[in-house]
């Protein structure tokens, strides 16, 4: 049997672009719950195309959880009311019969409006380029079990690895730190033997960059925690805090000497 549709009012941010200035417009729509919350702002496009209006414009690729571009700001919380999933899992039937939804983009001095929902995290890239990598010899691939690991390392560097770099964490954050990022970028190298070399190099380069972009400070909220999809923990970020002295320090003995 078909569920009952729901009718809900929705205030979407719409912004030509990132020097013009936004606001919130109202629609009204009626979706299925079974609709994830991306296809119900794809229904709500094909309507406003169909009229000769302007489609909202929005981010995504995988539609899995996966790819980490979807993200939305859904009543004051990063990809909506439902802890540990990405925008589109989100699905219609969390919200309720006449709910009024306020749709808008991440918001921070390093994620600027590109259009409407959508933002440019290339900020992100930045950060990554200036050092989430490892140095390895070329010729032939080693065995996969040549460099043994404990179990225990193997587990939290994957639990780093997880982050899909969405951005919910700096649009969590009141300073809009994207320390817990960096973080887990940083760590799910750092802890593995094939990241040893560049370990103290690669905190420094990318703190320098995160700071240069406009990031701003952590100050332990735990939002980003709270509001990430995938549930990095912050752990990471005083793991990074401790390289980050570790590398100062070293820099330092190797001036005097």
């Amino acid at each position: 049997m078909e569920s009952k549709k729901l009718n809900l009012k929705l205030k979407i941010w719409r912004q030509k672009n990132s020097n013009s200035v936004g606001s919130f417009v109202d629609y009204n729509v009626t979706v299925s719950p079974d609709a994830s919350f991306l296809e119900m702002l794809d229904e709500l496009n094909n309507n406003l195309e169909s009229q000769g209006l302007e489609p909202i414009a929005f981010e995504s690729d995988c539609r899995e959880g996966i790819c980490g571009t979807c993200g939305l700001v859904i009543n004051g919380q990063p990809h909506g009311p439902i802890p540990r999933i990405a925008t589109c899992q989100l699905h219609m039937r969390n919200f309720k019969d006449g709910d009024t939804i306020w749709v808008e983009p991440f918001r921070a001095k390093a994620f600027p409006v590109i259009k409407d929902l959508m933002v440019d995290r290339s900020a992100f890239d930045k950060i990554l380029q200036a050092g989430g990598y490892i140095s390895s010899n070329v010729g032939g691939a080693p065995d996969a079990n040549s460099i043994l690991i404990p179990k225990e390392v193997a587990s939290e560097a994957f639990d780093a690895a997880s982050c899909i770099g969405c951005g919910a964490c700096v649009a969590a954050c009141k300073n809009a730190s994207a320390m817990l990022f960096v973080s887990a970028k940083i760590s799910h190298l750092g802890l593995l033997p094939q990241g040893q070399p560049e370990r103290y190099r690669r905190v420094e380069r990318m703190i320098k960059v995160m700071d240069e972009l406009g990031f701003g400070s952590c100050t332990n909220t735990y939002a980003c925690e709270a509001e990430c999809p995938k549930g990095i923990s912050v752990k990471f970020i005083a793991r990074m805090n401790r390289d980050y002295l570790a590398a100062k320090l070293k820099a330092s003995k190797s001036e005097v000497a």
